[in-house]
């Protein structure tokens, strides 16, 4: 969470405000370098969109906007004075002092929120999904539907490389990840496509419902989100096992 982002964007938003209340000094020649009417209403429409886009994707969309417009117009009308003094607090209605702490309590609550959601909704939606398509279950948690078994020639170890088709969705069916003819070892992706894997044989297809614990859990990215269920649907090119390379010859000394 980038604060320092929002604040520089929102003391813009406070500035542009500022000069437009400003009394205008000054020459005649002088007074005509100052913006024009059109430029400061462009200006600030621009810097509210802007900001109104870090609030939204910062977790911020829940914002009382009657709130944060009485914030602004407090900092605008506040006197001058130095930030910890008791005389300009108490121009405040909450001591700005404890701006962080107040903004990463509530984004730490609403993340707690959104995890515990996801989490619940996507256990649901593997056990309806375990139902309605008929589809095997594996100790950890992965829930699997195998359209092709493919041949005989499986991954069996971490190490082993494989060559996939695939496509990722929410369990919304948001699609947020999709590959063609990608090859990698078993052991630098998520614990899910480890374990799932080994299930289906070269040639095959399978699709497999992830469990957080197993995808991203609770540090899932922005577009995938906390604690999210995974859902891949996958074509097994194919597998290649993993072979020790032979050690360096040791050199005989003279």
């Amino acid at each position: 969470m980038k604060l320092a982002k929002i604040f520089a964007i929102a003391s813009a938003a406070v500035l542009v405000v500022a000069c437009g209340t400003s009394k205008v000094e000054g020459s005649k020649e002088v007074r005509s370098l100052l913006p024009s009417k059109g430029q400061v209403d462009t200006t600030s429409y621009l810097l509210g969109v802007n900001f109104g886009l870090v609030m939204t994707q910062n977790g911020f969309g829940e914002l009382n906007m009657a709130q944060v417009q009485k914030g602004m117009k407090d900092a605008l009308n506040a006197k001058e004075g130095q930030p910890m003094d008791s005389a300009f607090v108490k121009q405040f209605k909450i001591d700005p002092s404890d701006m962080n702490r107040i903004i990463n309590g509530f984004l730490q609550q609403r993340t707690a929120y959104e995890g515990a959601l996801n989490k619940e909704k996507g256990d649901k939606f593997r056990k309806d999904f375990y139902v309605k398509n008929s589809a095997d279950s594996t100790a950890s948690g992965i829930v699997y539907l195998i359209q092709d078994s493919g041949s005989e020639k499986r991954a069996i170890s971490d190490r082993d490389t494989v060559k996939v088709n695939y496509r990722g969705t929410l369990i919304d069916g948001k699609e947020f990840d999709k590959n063609d003819g990608i090859e990698f070892p078993l052991n630098r992706v998520i614990k899910g496509w480890t374990e799932g894997m080994k299930l289906v044989g070269e040639g095959g297809k399978i699709t497999l419902v992830i469990p957080a614990n197993l995808a991203y859990g609770e540090r899932g990215p922005r577009e995938i989100g906390t604690n999210s269920t995974l859902i891949f649907d996958v074509d097994l090119l194919e597998v290649h096992p993993f072979v020790e390379k032979p050690a360096e010859p040791v050199a005989k000394k003279k």
